[in-house]
């Protein structure tokens, strides 16, 4: 073999090699069945940043920096449609920041999720990913009768509520990019349930760190007061 050949082989084998290293594909252990809505719960651990990014039954977990990020968990009740309705992103537990980058029903039917972990040492992410129905042929917009569109998800509408209730607040504080960390709705959800968690504020190049909790009936999703505090 020509050596000129064999370095630039050896040259971008090498090249090559990281990038490979740094990203990881999954297909989702599918459980249970929709019935119309649809949830998917995916756990990584992450020392650094990361990225991941999902599609129907499919996601790819990319680190962008620290240590190899790696899967702990990925499944779904069904595959993610291309274009879901009514579609949310839950934080459910991890110390850094973790939100939503790229919505399904605006970005081709993938959704993608960012995890920025501050601090040193490996940490657990989960976040939940949920919709109901599919723009595509043959759907009926609009809840059947008596139903709700978050029917089946109280936590999930409750915690979304609060969520939005936070924003407003915070951007009211002058906050105008807002990221969840951590949101944890009560093990026994009632009509004077509650909604705690963490939050992140940036303004310009400054990131501040906020205690939420709100208090929400979980039937109807309605926030009845939110408390934030500067941590």
């Amino acid at each position: 073999m020509n050596r000129s050949l064999y370095m630039a082989g050896a040259i971008l084998f090498v090249i090559l090699q990281p990038l490979r290293a740094n990203t990881s594909i999954r297909r989702a252990t599918i459980v249970g069945g929709s019935n119309g809505s649809g949830k998917c719960t995916l756990e990584v651990n992450v020392d650094g940043s990361a990225e991941v990014e999902i599609w129907g039954d499919t996601a790819e977990l990319r680190t962008i920096s620290g240590q190899p990020a790696y899967w702990r968990r990925f499944q779904c009740n069904s595959p993610m449609p291309h274009s879901p309705v009514d579609f949310r992103f839950v934080g459910v537990d991890g110390r850094g920041h973790v939100g939503l980058l790229r919505d399904p029903r605006y970005n081709r039917g993938r959704a993608v999720v960012r995890i920025d972990d501050p601090k040193g040492g490996r940490e657990g992410y989960t976040f939940d990913l949920q919709w109901r129905g599919s723009a595509g042929p043959g759907w009926t917009p609009g809840p059947p009768p008596g139903r709700g569109p978050w029917q089946g998800f109280p936590s999930a509408k409750a915690v979304q509520a609060c969520q939005d209730a936070v924003t407003d607040r915070l951007n009211q504080y002058g906050f105008p990019t807002i990221s969840f960390a951590r949101t944890v709705p009560d093990s026994n959800p009632g009509p004077n349930g509650r909604v705690t968690g963490t939050a992140t504020g940036r303004r310009r190049s400054v990131s501040t760190l906020f205690s939420f909790s709100c208090s929400v009936d979980f039937a109807s999703g309605r926030v009845r007061s939110v408390d934030v505090q500067r941590q």
